[in-house]
């Protein structure tokens, strides 16, 4: 069983890294080197323009571009799992798991990428903002969509190419699983949903269900899951499997009070 994750807008370059971490190369370095290029060709009023950023913010990635390397080091890049610093990665809080928790981690999640495609928890990872929806125009199209094409789904395939019932958990947003193509994708795919009670009804609230998909991936870390039945357990800051509003490949979670 493979989790998905969102990446963070949020970066974390300067807390300290645990002791004794060991690290990892990204699967995707030619095709992150490629989009790089595309994006150094782009001042940085385009890149404000494209990423709807402020002008410091695209200045910011503008440098980050142009510092970015094929070759990565402890003095330029960091692992992803302690890299993004977002709502779901607050949820997910790394710097509490055990090394033993990490290691096993390493093997059943990865983080989706605009710049990176996905990425392994050790994976060194250096700095950027790329999200998947940009529509950055490359030689494969319109997109990044268009640009990953069907890479992402054959690593999922291939990571989990001994499994005899490969599932994928996604736990990402909408924006970052459209990048999995599902018509090359072999494995079972079961989306967690999480809504809270307010104003009347049940419904998704973005912060809320960021936080709890992390949650749901520690969770899940910490217990070893390995089958998507085990995760209607799942009983973090009063979230409650809802079987009735539920079905196989869609797990909702609903609390009445955050």
């Amino acid at each position: 069983m493979l989790l998905l994750l969102s990446p963070a807008k949020s970066l974390d370059y300067e807390r300290p890294l645990p002791t004794g971490l060991p690290h990892t190369l990204p699967p995707f370095i030619a095709q992150s080197a490629e989009l790089i290029a595309h994006l150094r060709q782009l001042p940085p009023q385009d890149v404000a323009a494209l990423m709807s950023i402020s002008d410091k913010l695209a200045q910011l990635n503008t440098a980050r571009y142009a510092a970015w390397q094929p070759e990565f080091t402890p003095d330029n890049a960091r692992q992803a799992l302690f890299a993004f610093n977002g709502d779901v990665y607050e949820g997910l809080d790394a710097y509490s798991l055990s090394s033993d928790d990490i290691a096993w981690a390493q093997n059943h999640v990865l983080m989706l990428s605009g710049l990176y495609g996905a990425l392994r928890p050790l994976d060194w990872m250096q700095p950027y903002r790329l999200e998947m929806g940009t529509r950055l125009a490359t030689d494969h199209g319109s997109n990044l969509y268009q640009f990953w094409g069907t890479r992402i789904a054959q690593l999922l395939n291939e990571r989990q190419a001994s499994s005899a019932q490969p599932v994928v958990v996604n736990l990402a947003s909408q924006e970052y699983f459209k990048s999995v193509d599902l018509k090359h994708l072999q494995a079972r795919v079961v989306e967690c949903v999480f809504e809270d009670y307010k104003g009347g009804k049940y419904k998704i609230i973005s912060f809320h269900a960021k936080h709890a998909r992390g949650l749901m991936a520690r969770y899940a870390i910490q217990h070893r899951l390995t089958r998507p039945e085990q995760l209607m357990q799942f009983d973090e800051k009063g979230y409650a499997y809802a079987p009735e509003v539920s079905s196989p490949d869609r797990l909702v979670f609903r609390r009445k009070a955050a």
